[in-house]
């Protein structure tokens, strides 16, 4: 339905006019082992059952090795602003789209190959992804949506024997690591930098529709006059991907950048709720679709602290948890521009209305998952200031972003109004050190009572439900990764396992110290840039 590079041959090159270039996997040479299934994503999304992952068909298809029949490999050609900065092309340099599959319940998901091999978008690359980095992005993925944050889904993660040379810190110590690669799947994977390239080549037909396509329907059975010419790519998006949005109107553009606009500012109020960092908000990983993409040097906040940076590349802290925001308008500034060629100057000014108003959509967001997390009920005045007076106390005292919140959701209202903060809770007892915590207690304790109809016990309730006990902080993760490339995948199992359930208490995480403080050899984890 989209436009394919007519170069059929896969070396490195500048593409132009297409969407996709045809790219087959790059099968291992080495032997192949299956360390991590989603039975979840197996089960609920491509309807297969579980002992499937057992089979040598299932190893091959997941590695590389195998091409289903009638199935033809893609590679997504995108450029991107990588730190503010037009990168040009970029595209999937390491990833192969493998097929769309549409499961029992009618739900259409893109399932793609990372780490498997070269495409003509891999630059000086070798299209590889190492254990380290796969690791994390099993485990990433997987721990954000069942934080409840829109996200890919990782269905498997397969290593090899095979061996490829990583600067992991880019500090010129260059070594050997195992190939690895995860089958990770989306609703789809077209991103800001999709729209960014053709517009900055000036390909707009690739952009915008024919003129001979009038006719449109959202039936599974498309129209004839649609069908019989190349469907251009932004339409396509809204077809497929934005039921909200009529295909027929003439300010589908504007209506598909409005939806584009507040939910970004949702899924970035949402990432800061959980004290996570993307880490590369660049736009070629940016989502059109408003889900978590491309793992790489993301990080869980542990100390609260607005400039935290899970990047060590990022020198100029440009991407810190407490910019992801700016950043996010900056991302969506960019695909303004790339839709302004499609747009006449009453809707250019539309647009620029719609993302005057993105500030306000995310601290409303932000202020409404903040309350959740503090347990407050109804409108009243002071909410914003009681929430910041809170950041400002963690921040001050370096208090644990997710335990702060987690243990005042177990404390009762009596010990927090005795100031008896019991030894297991931790993080109350370092923010409890700051000399103005008597002060913002009585401030919590009074808007509480503001709360109609409400517990102490339902509050407790309540709160546990949106603050997770567990989430993936790096130590956690550096610390399966370390045993995995002694290939134990224990750990590597077992925080998959919590990580399913981050809001219940689990007997082996507590045991594992997933819910204590960071331990002494992680204190200055450095988090590979690499992959």
């Amino acid at each position: 339905m989209l436009p394919v590079d007519p170069v059929k041959e896969n070396y490195v090159r500048k593409v132009k006019n297409c969407v996709f270039s045809i790219a087959f996997p790059t099968p291992f040479k080495s032997r192949v082992r299956l360390v991590a299934v989603s039975k979840e994503v197996l089960e609920d999304i491509l309807d297969l059952d579980l002992s499937v992952s057992e089979t040598d068909d299932f190893i091959q298809l997941v590695s590389g090795e195998k091409i289903l029949f009638g199935s033809v490999p893609l590679a997504h050609r995108y450029g991107g602003h990588q730190f503010g900065i037009w990168a040009d092309q970029l595209g999937d340099g390491r990833a192969h789209l493998i097929g769309i599959y549409m499961n029992r319940k009618g739900e259409k998901w893109e399932l793609q190959l990372k780490g498997s091999g070269k495409t003509p978008y891999s630059r000086h690359g070798d299209g590889r992804a190492v254990l380290r980095s796969s690791v994390r992005e099993f485990l990433g993925s997987e721990a954000v949506h069942h934080l409840g944050i829109p996200t890919s889904r990782a269905a498997s993660l397969v290593v090899s024997d095979d061996e490829v040379w990583r600067d992991q810190f880019y500090d010129g110590n260059v070594v050997k690591e195992r190939a690895a690669v995860v089958l990770r799947v989306a609703k789809s994977w077209f991103r800001i930098g999709s729209l960014e390239i053709l517009a900055h080549y000036g390909e707009l037909d690739l952009l915008r529709p024919c003129t001979g396509c009038s006719a449109y329907s959202r039936s599974s059975m498309y129209s004839v006059a649609f069908s019989r010419c190349s469907r251009t790519l932004l339409d396509f998006i809204i077809q497929e991907h934005f039921p909200s949005v009529d295909v027929g109107e003439p300010n589908r553009y504007v209506d598909f950048f409005s939806v584009v606009v507040s939910e970004t500012a949702q899924l970035i109020a949402l990432w800061t709720s959980v004290g996570f960092a993307h880490g590369v908000c660049n736009t070629d990983n940016f989502s059109l679709l408003s889900i978590t993409i491309d793992y790489g040097p993301f990080g869980f906040m542990e100390a609260y602290n607005p400039d935290f940076v899970p990047n060590t590349s990022d020198d100029e802290r440009r991407y810190k948890i407490g910019n992801q925001a700016n950043i996010g308008m900056f991302n969506l500034n960019k695909l303004s521009q790339a839709l302004n060629p499609l747009l006449d100057p009453r809707q250019k000014q539309l647009a620029a209305l719609i993302l005057e108003g993105y500030p306000d959509l995310y601290y409303t967001r932000f202020r409404e998952l903040f309350k959740a997390k503090l347990g407050l009920l109804g409108e009243r005045k002071g909410d914003e200031d009681l929430i910041a007076f809170l950041l400002h106390l963690m921040e001050k005292t370096a208090a644990d972003f997710t335990m702060t919140f987690r243990q005042l959701s177990e404390i009762t209202q009596s010990q927090l109004q005795e100031l008896n903060i019991p030894q297991q809770f931790w993080a109350l007892q370092t923010i409890s050190k700051h000399e103005l915590f008597p002060a913002w207690v009585s401030q919590y304790l009074l808007r509480l009572k503001s709360n109609m109809n409400d517990s102490d016990s339902e509050r407790r309730k309540r709160m546990m439900t949106v603050n997770p006990r567990y989430v993936l902080k790096n130590w956690m993760a550096e610390s399966a990764v370390r045993k995995a490339e002694r290939n134990d995948f224990s750990e590597v199992r077992l925080l998959q396992q919590v990580l399913q359930h981050p809001f219940q208490k689990h007997s082996t995480a507590e045991k594992a110290g997933y819910a204590s403080p960071t331990p002494s050899w992680a204190k200055n984890l450095r988090v590979s840039c690499s992959s």
